[in-house]
């Protein structure tokens, strides 16, 4: 009998927060991960550029406006030392460069299941 040992791809609920939320100053995007990441999707649907953050302090990726990242964590799993990932209870945060006023900016985590 053969033993099934796949791990399935899940998703957490879609985070976002709206452009009238976006200030000078860091704000979080949604609650913090639940699960730990391994493909994060970043979204700038907002009409400006905006900075991004995984620690609320420091700007780590500007998205222009109608701009997304997607890093896809998990392809650089090693054998003996495991799965790479985006731990549970990190959060991303945004603030604005240039001041949006229309669209949102949307955060989406996908974490592996048994």
């Amino acid at each position: 009998m053969a033993i099934n040992t796949a791990v399935r791809l899940a998703a957490e609920t879609l985070r976002t927060l709206a452009f009238g939320s976006i200030s000078g100053t860091y704000a979080g995007i949604g609650t913090s991960f639940v699960f730990a990441c391994r493909i994060l999707l970043v979204q700038n649907l907002t009409n400006n550029t905006l900075a991004f953050s995984f620690d609320g302090i420091n700007d780590h990726f500007v998205l222009p406006s109608n701009g997304f990242v997607l890093i896809d964590v998990e392809s650089n799993k090693t054998t003996t030392g495991g799965a790479l990932n985006l731990p549970i209870g990190t959060r991303i945060y945004v603030k604005e460069i240039g001041t949006p006023t229309t669209g949102a900016v949307y955060v989406s985590t996908f974490y592996g299941a048994s």
